[in-house]
């Protein structure tokens, strides 16, 4: 990377990145970063701030901030064996279908974060078509990793960052879709990490959350425990490693991640839709739509707002989860928009 490159990214940063600690403007240099409030400096890791400062909660909860953390550093998820250029990232992305729907209806120019981007391969896809993506993560091995992928292929419109989610180090309301996908449900607590998160939506913005299911996870569950009862045995009861067209690491990065992971949680549609009205949010869509009998289309309007159905409608679709679960690890989709 060049240098005026590097001084243009890190002019970019410092009008939009905040000190996680007392919320004021940071000054920018290539080597760190210096909150003008408090003085604070943070460095910067090869153009990546570092701007993770730990939880200071009063132990009333266990945080898991730091065991999560050393988790996914020593096996960042997902993997990039699979991709060697833009083309194949782009045709690995398309082939999911929400992937596909994100990457045609999310407008050019759009301003996104990705809270819990783990190795960035979402964050590096949505900035291909010249969007102003920031790819955050509390693990900076996974950060390096999604970097040097943006640096190698030069996609210059994704940035990178080292933060903690329960403390953002961004202005709030600066972002026109803020997407956190399978991240809460490691967190110690999922509802204040929405919360937090939230508070960066800008109004008229949307937000984008992906979790574990309480029903869908049930068979992911039992496998796990079989694993752990077999010595991990009978992995060929997860469909995704009989794949026989993905590498050994990516196989071994899903294992890890789906049952070696050191904390998750469980939550429904319902739930998410009472975090949304306590902080004022509309209910737009989820996948699976939460009406029986809806389908989610080819051509579905990710930000067309739906009805959110009864609660016994949902309970006859997250129900129906359970024998779907085995397939991506008993997931949910829910989108908000916060009002004008």
């Amino acid at each position: 990377m060049s240098q005026n490159l590097e001084s243009e990214r890190f002019e970019l940063d410092s009008d939009l990145l905040r000190c996680p600690g007392c919320g004021q403007r940071l000054e920018a240099t290539a080597e760190s970063m210096q909150c003008q409030g408090c003085d604070q400096v943070y460095p910067v890791d090869d153009g990546i701030p570092l701007l993770f400062l730990p939880n200071e909660w009063d132990g009333t909860k266990r945080d898991v901030t730091e065991e999560v953390k050393a988790f996914y550093e020593e096996t960042p998820f997902p993997s990039y064996d699979d991709f060697d250029s833009v083309a194949s990232l782009q045709q690995k992305a398309q082939q999911g279908l929400f992937a596909r729907l994100l990457d045609e209806q999310v407008p050019t120019g759009t301003r996104i974060i990705e809270c819990g981007c783990g190795t960035g391969q979402l964050s590096n896809f949505l900035s291909i078509a010249n969007r102003d993506v920031y790819a955050t993560d509390m693990c900076l091995n996974s950060l390096r990793l999604g970097q040097a992928f943006a640096r190698q292929q030069q996609l210059s419109r994704v940035r990178f960052v080292q933060q903690n989610l329960f403390r953002p180090a961004f202005e709030p309301e600066s972002f026109d879709l803020v997407i956190s996908n399978g991240v809460l449900h490691h967190t110690a607590d999922p509802k204040l990490a929405f919360e937090r998160i939230a508070t960066l939506v800008r109004p008229g913005g949307y937000i984008l959350v992906g979790l574990y299911h309480r029903y869908g996870r049930l068979i992911t569950d039992f496998r796990r425990t079989l694993f752990k009862l077999s010595g991990d045995r009978f992995r060929f009861l997860d469909p995704n490693l009989r794949r026989v067209e993905s590498s050994h690491a990516k196989k071994r990065a899903w294992f890890a991640d789906q049952y070696k992971h050191p904390h998750e949680s469980k939550h429904t549609i319902g739930e998410t839709l009472s975090w949304l009205e306590e902080i004022g949010f509309s209910f737009v869509k989820s996948l699976p739509p939460s009406k029986p009998l809806a389908t989610f289309r080819e051509n579905e309007r990710l930000f067309e707002p739906s009805e959110p159905g009864s609660a016994i409608e949902r309970l006859v679709v997250e129900l129906g989860m359970i024998p779907q679960g085995s397939r991506e690890g008993g997931f949910f989709i829910v989108i908000g928009k916060k009002p004008s």
